[in-house]
């Protein structure tokens, strides 16, 4: 029997819709959630992210303050713009989208975006605040996973989790949090040095793809029942596609749904998800400023 699709659309709606909820109460005491978008250069896929997530504010009912700079732009000007929207008491939110030019240090740029105002969850006051569980913006792309697995009714605690893929944005943070008391499941985190990958892969109840590898996951490597979540989005050449590619996942979609109970589908699946978690980082950033107007 075929494996349950994960409707990431649907499921990402829903949150953003409580987003644009906790908006509008927010608006009504007179604080409207702003988060600034600062896109270096000419990358396709950052363009359509960053539209993305403007029309997401939109939707909303917050401001997006979109802030578009050329690809030659000096490290030295993007620190200074970042130091200005810290200052700016009207942005809540500030998300520079990556990855950037070469020339410019992206570690110096997460750190020089405030803590409070740092609604991806990168910078390392807020990693490390969320490694002892103490509040802090959570990554969206790891949120996003959590909230599908609890949207599903899909159980986490006293089960296997095995993640594929160590990366500060999604496979080391997700390792963290499944591992917190209310998702209690025990992780194996697996990367490229990984020796005979499928032998730790077969042994997960909750598979989770994020290695930015297209098609690793065959589905000889997931066991029967497994619940895999495909977090890959990788840009495949198709020419019968208008826009000359297609996207797929970390996983062999048509073979594993095949062996698993739940999978993910790419896209429609964690993609939306990310994008819904911004919104509601945005507004609580906003929530935040209105609890220290109150203390």
């Amino acid at each position: 029997m075929a494996a349950e699709i994960i409707d990431g659309f649907s499921i990402a709606q829903q949150v953003r819709q409580k987003a644009a909820e906790d908006a509008a109460e927010l608006a009504n005491k007179g604080i409207v959630p702003c988060l600034a978008v600062v896109l270096v250069g000419e990358n396709p896929a950052s363009i359509s992210y960053v539209t993305a997530k403007e029309k997401a504010l939109e939707e909303a009912g917050m401001k997006g303050r979109d802030i578009r700079l050329p690809e030659e732009t000096s490290e030295f000007d993007l620190l200074a713009l970042i130091q200005d929207l810290n200052e700016d008491a009207g942005v809540h939110g500030i998300l520079v989208q990556l990855p950037l030019p070469s020339h410019i240090d992206e570690d110096k740029v997460i750190m020089a975006i405030r803590p409070e105002k740092d609604v991806d969850g990168f910078h390392p006051v807020n990693v490390g605040n969320m490694m002892i569980g103490r509040r802090s913006y959570l990554p969206c792309t790891p949120h996003g996973v959590l909230v599908l697995l609890k949207t599903m009714g899909i159980p986490t605690a006293g089960k296997h989790a095995v993640i594929v893929g160590r990366s500060n944005i999604v496979g080391k943070p997700l390792s963290v949090l499944l591992t917190r008391r209310e998702y209690n499941a025990t992780v194996t985190l697996c990367h490229t040095g990984t020796r005979d990958l499928s032998s730790f892969t077969r042994q997960a109840d909750i598979l989770i793809a994020a290695a930015g590898s297209p098609g690793i996951i065959k589905a000889h490597m997931v066991k029967e029942g497994a619940v895999v979540i495909d977090v890959g989005v990788n840009r495949i050449p198709d020419s019968s596609k208008k826009s000359g590619f297609r996207l797929c996942g970390d996983v062999d979609f048509e073979a594993v749904k095949e062996v698993a109970s739940y999978i993910t589908p790419v896209p429609r699946g964690v993609g939306p998800m990310t994008i819904a978690m911004l919104m509601m980082n945005t507004v609580e950033a906003a929530k935040r400023i209105l609890e220290e107007e109150k203390n």
